[in-house]
């Protein structure tokens, strides 16, 4: 991988703190749904779920929210039908972007996207232009304030790599672990195991080479872009190759 500087914008999401909670529950009841629709309810044997439910849980989601979302995902209760979208696309500056998420209309869903887009400055790409500048990794947070053990940052990151890292860097306290997708849970446990306390882990979009921005303009214009699709009901994750 190439440099560390793009942790930070690896995702565009607004503090949960400034979010209605309700939209905040619905996105996660979607994904949840997604997630068991596609694999199956149990979260032992689906990982995806198992992500999903732990990020919902970060947030407080009633369990019987959770509940519902993963029978409507099996089918066991009525709801509409659900599919996940993976958009490509160019924002100001020619910034690369990949935006996730589920939907119940995809025609709707992709004439809302590009209304967004066209207003901001971006536009969609064709397929594969963009995603090549990506590779999908697994993606641990660990927040060095959060953690009760006396470990030091060097420390920290020796104990990651022991568990099976592929690369690792910091933000500030915030250590970002790079696996490979299908090491994730196992580093997950490795780390658990250590009692240190992850954050977030999940499956990402990482850009190969981000690419910074000079212009404020800029910089103003895809802050704006990024909120417009953060607001979207449908729209899950957004990732850019922009450097922080």
């Amino acid at each position: 991988m190439s440099g560390h500087s793009h942790a930070k914008t690896i995702k565009h999401k607004k503090d949960i703190a400034d979010a209605k909670k309700g939209k905040i529950f619905s996105k996660l009841g979607r994904l949840i749904s997604i997630a068991a629709k596609e694999k199956g309810g149990d979260p032992t044997t689906n990982s995806a779920l198992r992500m999903a439910i732990e990020k919902a849980r970060s947030v407080n989601m009633p369990k019987d929210n959770v509940e519902r979302a993963i029978k409507r995902g099996t089918g066991e209760l009525e709801g509409a039908i659900l599919e996940g979208f993976l958009y490509e696309a160019y924002g100001p500056g020619g910034t690369a972007l990949i935006i996730e998420g589920v939907t119940d209309n995809k025609n709707r869903t992709l004439s809302e996207i590009k209304h967004i887009l066209d207003i901001h400055g971006g536009k969609f790409a064709q397929g594969g232009n963009v995603q090549w500048l990506f590779e999908r990794k697994g993606v641990i947070t660990i927040q060095l304030t959060n953690n009760q053990l006396p470990i030091t940052k060097e420390d920290l990151e020796l104990k990651v790599i022991d568990a099976g890292a592929e690369d690792v860097c910091w933000s500030n306290d915030t250590l970002y672990v790079y696996t490979k997708i299908e090491n994730l849970e196992k580093v997950k446990q490795n780390l658990e195991n250590q009692e240190i306390i992850i954050e977030s882990a999940s499956f990402d979009w990482v850009a190969k080479n981000p690419v910074r921005v000079g212009e404020q303009k800029t910089k103003d214009e895809l802050a704006r872009l990024f909120e417009a699709l953060d607001e979207h009901d449908d729209v899950q994750e957004i990732y850019s190759n922009l450097a922080a």
